[in-house]
């Protein structure tokens, strides 16, 4: 396993004559979680499609674990959109047993075993036969996530994951993040949120299209001149900088 889980190089994507992304470059190491953090509209979901190989980039080059993205590197990533991409008639369980399939869990056996296992890490196996159109939003979610971990993938991309979540629930998936991170998974998490950002290990600050800070949450409130700002401060100090500013 390579030690650089991420590799983009003076990425650069437009939709028509409006450009989204700009001569954008990000070193991710692995065994971390990393947050792209952001407002709306500043190019973290564009970046993600790239990352899994939704969207061909206009210029630049992109490696995921070690080699450029392509269709069987693909079966190493987990996916979670921020528009969740399951079918409300199929059961929980049918919903997860599909990706499964797509990921390549051809065993009968192993597979079953796999999503069981999965389902009861996000605490739905009680609900597993229910119509995913009968679930909560939050368990929609849950059961989203299983999708996206049920391979168990080295690199997950989470787009916008606790959106929408009550507070209690939000902190059941950060310990769940911190549990796959301790497993060496590395995971990339949208956000446009400060509290998602504190339990990150490392920052991106991503603003129209450009990486404009880099750094472990410490050191990204230590450039303004005081650890005691908080990260939403640090992302303003940044914006008004109107320069990159990565801390190594």
């Amino acid at each position: 396993m390579t030690d650089v889980a991420v590799s983009v190089n003076h990425l650069t994507f437009s939709f028509g004559h409006r450009e989204v992304l700009k001569d954008l470059s990000l070193q991710i190491p692995t065994g971390i979680a990393f947050g792209l953090l952001g407002p709306n509209g500043a190019g973290k979901t564009t970046l993600i499609r790239l990352l899994v190989g939704l969207l061909k980039p206009k210029s630049g080059d992109i490696h995921i674990l070690g080699q450029l993205i392509s269709r069987k590197k693909a079966l190493f990533i987990g996916y979670m959109p921020q528009l969740q991409s399951l079918y409300n008639e199929l059961t929980v369980r049918q919903n997860v047993e599909f990706f499964a399939r797509i990921y390549r869990l051809h065993d009968k056996a192993k597979r079953t075993q796999q999503v069981e296992k999965v389902l009861k890490l996000v605490d739905l196996w009680e609900r597993r036969n229910d119509a995913v159109q009968s679930l909560s939003g939050g368990m929609k979610q849950r059961t989203s996530m299983a999708c996206a971990i049920v391979h168990n993938p080295p690199l997950l991309f989470l787009d916008e994951p606790t959106v929408g979540l009550d507070p209690e629930l939000r902190v059941s998936f950060w310990e769940f993040f911190s549990t796959l991170t301790k497993q060496g998974a590395t995971l990339i998490i949208s956000s446009h949120t400060m509290d998602d950002a504190a339990h990150c290990d490392r920052l991106g600050f991503i603003r129209d299209g450009k990486v404009i800070a880099e750094g472990t949450p410490n050191e990204l409130k230590l450039a303004t001149g005081t650890a005691q700002t908080s990260l939403e401060d640090a992302f303003l100090y940044f914006v008004r900088q109107g320069k990159d500013a990565r801390n190594d």
